[in-house]
Formats: structure tokens, C-alpha cells, sequence
């Protein structure tokens, strides 16, 4: 007999364990069988999200010193991969921003004080306590440490740092460090097969976890996750429906319409799986043969893309954090929400092209401004809803910045060539 798809798996356990949850919480909390089941929801859940975090320094570490080295790994000219980083971190950015104005803007949690952080703020320096200069002051000296000293205590940021710095050099290298390019690239491979064998008991974690926070929270906690989702769909659509289209026409004069009849089947793909990294064989047929992308472009700019450009993850993860905040009644400042914005960026690069993998980086922006990160236990149910169309999004961007690094570059060539 064939098991339903993880997909599937994942939607069947949220809402089981949604149900589960609401009969312990209308048993009661001195019934036997919340007495009963609630610490072994607990223990079940806990440890997969120990799991989470067991594989989180080195997929992150792997993930972004792999994906930056690659950069100096082709045989393109410096003008076409530097454009392609300008417009990879550029639509990051911009979507990491949007989703920082949309949760300021809508304050999905805000005021809403729950227990579930009340022990993690406890054994912890909130961060709205740091005066503006203690932060920056505490924030700069975390980051350049022994990375050695910073992967044994399990600190993302310096490790992340480093992997940014490592792949930077490799790629300045270029043919010189391959092997250790290589190296990287199959360590990366490895630890994908340890989060695939850890994403497959996400049902089983996604139940214990959903059914614990309904038996033990409030209502309004559900409401403000609601709205949580909606107001992240709406950034990602917009994102996807007028900044991508806008770019697309303004650098190239491509029609949104056309454009978008054309991609149709590498978005359904895309929406279907989850991901970017199962959808890459139809991406490049299409950019191909759809959109008419030089060959030489789309091998090198969407494989890249696949792995570093992730706007649909960078403004689900920044808006996600904002979000925690909110439920951990805490206030961040500019600086600290520039903080999220950066490690939602860099997040985005380490976060694999797999189903839910991402959430494991989300671990990461979370730490980089001291938020609790058993807020994984409220994302990841709600994970699988907005997986389908971050992931479209994704490869929207992908197949955008082909056409425009493209266009770009059959000017670059006209140019040359009248000179």
C-alpha cells in the first residue's frame, strides 16, 4: 500500500492534532486525559523540534557557504554574475521589507500575551529590555567569533558569518578551490539526507505540537494566527502579481500577462511540490523554450537560484519574526527589525529547496534578535499552508531574473558589438 504524499501526511496531521486539541481543551485541564496525553504531546513535539535544531548549524554552514562559493564556480563573465547577485539580493531584500511593513502595519499577536513563552523569557535577556546601544553593542560583538566556539554552543549568527566569509573566499579563488567547493556541496548533500529523514516524521511532530497548543491555549491566540496567514498570502501575492511584473516591465518591456501564460507550468509544478529544487527541470525547459532564455544564461542563473533565491521564504521568515515578537510581548526597534531583515536574507540562501526544510532555518532569524524559538511549535503546523505559494514565488523570481539577466545581456552584446 502507498502512503499519501508528506504533503498530505503533514495536512492530515494538522488537522487531527487540531482536533485532538480542541477535545483535551474542552475536557478541561484537571481532566485525566489532559492529565494523561499532555506530557507526552509535549515530550513527542519537543523532540522533533530538537531534531530541528540538532541539524541546524550544519545545514545552515553547508547551505550558505555552498551557495555563495558557487558564485565563482562557472565560466560566465563577471558582468553577468554580479548582475545576477545584484537582482537576487535586491528582490530579497524587497520582499524581506514587505513583509516587515505588512506585519507592522497589521499587528497580527499584538497584545495578545500567551503561556506557551512564559519559561523560555524567563531563562532569557529579553531584547526590548537593551537600550539601543547595549544592542548594538551586544549584536556586533556576537557576530566575529571562533567559528568553532560558535558551532559547539549551537550560536547561529557567528556560524553564519563565518560560512558567509568562507564562501566568499572560496569564490574569489574560483578554479583554485575546487575541491573544497566540491567538499562543501556533497557535506550539503549529506545533511539533506538527514533533514529528509527528519521531515518525515513531521507528521507525527506537526500532530503532537498542534494538538498541545490547542489543549492549552486561548482562542484568541487562533484568530491572530489567522490573520498571521492572511496577511502573509497577501504580501507574497504582491509580491508575486506587481513587484516581479513591475520589474519585469520596467527593465525589459515584457507584458505581465504573456509573461505570466508562459510560466503557468513551472508555478504549478512549483505550487504542487513544494519545491524549487524538484521544479528546476520544468523551470529551465520553460525559461528555454517558453521565454526564450539563452541556454548559457538559464544554466547558470536558475540552478544559483534554486539554492540562494528564496523571496518568497525571505518574507514569510521576516514576517514570521515579527510576528513572534508580538506573541512574546516584545517591541523591536529599527535596528533589531534590520537585524531580522538581514537574517531573513541570509536564512533565505541557507534554507534548502525542500518541503518545510525552511523552517529549520527559521530557527536562525529568531535567535539573531533573542526571540524564543519554541515559536516553531505555532509556525510549523501553519508551515504547509503557505509552503505551496512561497515556493511559487520563488521560482516566479527565478524565471524573472533569467529574462532580466538575459535581456541585459543581449544589450551588453549589441553594445560591444557596434563599438
Amino acid at each position: 500500500m502507498r502512503l499519501p504524499s508528506l504533503n498530505v501526511q503533514i495536512l492530515a496531521a494538522a488537522v487531527f492534532g487540531a482536533l485532538a486539541g480542541a477535545y483535551l481543551n474542552h475536557q478541561g485541564s484537571d481532566s485525566p486525559e489532559q492529565q494523561s496525553l499532555l506530557p507526552v504531546l509535549q515530550l513527542t513535539g519537543g523532540l522533533f523540534v530538537d531534531l530541528l535544531k540538532m541539524v541546524l548549524i550544519p545545514l545552515v554552514f553547508t547551505s550558505v557557504a555552498s551557495g555563495v562559493a558557487s558564485l565563482g564556480g562557472h565560466e560566465h563573465s563577471g558582468r553577468i554574475w554580479r548582475s545576477t547577485l545584484i537582482y537576487y539580493l535586491g528582490t530579497t531584500a524587497l520582499a524581506a521589507v514587505l513583509g516587515l511593513i505588512l506585519m507592522n502595519v497589521f499587528e497580527p499577536g499584538k497584545g495578545l500575551q500567551i503561556n506557551l513563552f512564559d519559561q523560555a523569557m524567563s531563562s532569557m535577556n529579553r531584547p526590548d529590555n537593551l537600550t539601543l546601544p547595549e544592542f548594538l553593542h551586544t549584536f556586533l560583538r556576537s557576530i566575529f567569533v571562533s567559528p568553532v566556539k560558535a558551532m559547539a554552543e549551537g550560536a547561529v549568527l557567528p556560524t553564519v558569518i563565518f560560512a558567509l566569509l568562507l564562501g566568499l573566499s572560496i569564490a574569489r579563488r574560483g578554479e583554485g578551490a575546487d575541491a573544497l567547493r566540491n567538499l562543501l556541496s556533497e557535506v550539503l548533500e549529506v545533511v539533506l539526507v538527514m533533514v529528509d529523514w527528519i521531515m518525515r516524521i513531521a507528521p507525527v511532530g506537526v500532530f503532537a505540537l498542534l494538538a498541545h497548543l490547542v489543549a492549552t491555549q486561548q482562542a484568541g491566540l487562533f484568530a491572530n494566527l489567522a490573520l498571521f496567514i492572511a496577511v502573509t498570502m497577501g504580501g507574497l501575492f504582491a509580491h508575486g502579481l506587481i513587484v516581479f511584473p513591475g520589474i519585469l516591465l520596467l527593465t525589459t518591456g515584457t507584458k505581465p500577462w504573456g509573461f505570466f501564460r508562459s510560466i503557468q507550468e513551472a508555478l504549478l509544478t512549483a505550487f504542487a511540490t513544494c519545491s524549487s529544487s524538484a521544479t528546476l527541470a520544468v523551470t529551465m525547459r520553460v525559461a528555454r523554450e517558453h521565454l526564450r532564455v539563452a541556454p548559457r544564461i538559464a544554466k547558470f542563473i536558475l540552478p544559483l537560484g534554486a539554492t540562494v533565491n528564496m523571496d518568497g521564504t525571505a518574507l514569510y521568515e521576516a514576517g514570521a519574526a515579527l510576528f513572534v515578537a508580538n506573541l512574546a510581548g516584545i517591541d523591536l526597534n529599527v535596528l533589531q527589525q534590520g537585524v531580522v531583515c538581514l537574517m531573513a536574507i541570509l536564512a533565505s540562501i541557507g534554507a534548502p529547496g525542500l518541503p518545510s526544510a525552511g523552517m529549520v532555518t527559521m530557527i536562525m532569524v529568531l535567535q539573531s534578535v533573542g526571540l524564543p524559538i519554541e515559536a516553531i511549535a505555532i509556525l510549523l503546523p501553519v508551515d504547509r499552508l503557505i509552503d505551496a505559494v512561497r515556493t511559487a514565488i520563488n521560482v516566479e523570481g527565478d524565471l524573472v531574473g533569467s529574462v532580466v539577466i538575459d535581456h541585459f545581456s543581449r544589450q551588453a552584446s549589441l553594445d560591444h558589438r557596434s563599438d
